[in-house]
């Protein structure tokens, strides 16, 4: 399957940057952040089946690895063959993957909060996972309104951002219409039930994981397992941070990135 996708070409070019969002989410996750890597690099960011703009398929088998390779199709047919990438949530485990099937297509994996690191891998949904996709959907048509008001973007933010006094209008509206209409939530979530994340991914890939220490969404106690990943890891922990650090700390995860991929 090809996914929606969008390429910015950089002012420098010769290396290729890959944003992967995550569950619920859709490319415009990372607007934030876009502009400043743009200036240093093509940038190409893509919807997963059901989100943004890439329509849910049934044939599409929607656990990690078999998003992988569709990743892996969408950037050949842009003749892409070599990247780096950038991973949040399930975006994340989504690189995880790429690196381990196909390491030699992968310059670097940047993971934000990425998912499948789990101590245990889950059997069932997290407890409210309906929530956040119930709340969305119900006021998807009153939220470009209601996201004005201080306390609905509490509601609706607090439990990802333990920043979200600093969260722009368009960034909460663009999240809440990507969760409101994300057809591939639930089949997501429940094609990484009783998975997690096994690949092996070689030396020869810089590798960094990122998480917040606010982090409610994979909190350390029971997602954040540091054997999962190799030992050449970088493993970064970020006060003030939730399961969104683009959003939480723009400019410092762009200068992460630039290190890891070693953009100049």
């Amino acid at each position: 399957m090809i996914l929606k996708s969008t390429v910015y070409p950089g002012k420098v070019h010769g290396q290729v940057l890959l944003l992967i969002h995550g569950m619920g989410s859709a490319s415009t996750a990372w607007k934030p952040i876009l502009n400043q890597l743009s200036e240093l690099t093509t940038v190409v960011t893509i919807d997963l089946p059901g989100h943004g703009e890439t329509p849910m398929s049934k044939e599409q088998l929607m656990d990690p690895q078999s998003l992988a390779r569709a990743v892996f199709a969408t950037m050949s047919s842009h003749g892409y063959e070599r990247f780096h990438v950038v991973g949040n949530s399930l975006g994340g485990w989504i690189a995880l993957e790429m690196a381990a099937i196909k390491p030699e297509a992968i310059a670097s994996v940047i993971g934000l909060a990425p998912a499948g690191l789990w101590l245990k891998p889950f059997n069932a949904r997290y407890p409210g996972t309906a929530v956040a996709r119930l709340m969305a959907s119900s006021v998807k048509v009153i939220s470009p309104m209601l996201l004005h008001f201080e306390w609905a973007r509490k509601i609706g933010f607090e439990s990802v951002s333990p920043l979200w006094r600093n969260l722009s209008y368009e960034t909460c509206l663009d999240a809440t219409r990507a969760m409101a209409t994300s057809a591939g939530y639930y089949p997501a979530w429940d094609a990484m039930l009783k998975k997690r994340f096994t690949g092996q991914i070689p030396n020869s890939v810089p590798l960094a994981v990122i998480f917040g220490v606010e982090d409610r969404t994979l909190p350390a106690a029971t997602c954040q397992e540091r054997s999962l990943v190799p030992p050449h890891t970088q493993w970064i922990i970020l006060n003030d941070c939730g399961h969104a650090p683009m959003w939480d700390h723009p400019t410092l995860i762009v200068n992460e990135i630039i290190k890891t991929a070693g953009l100049s």
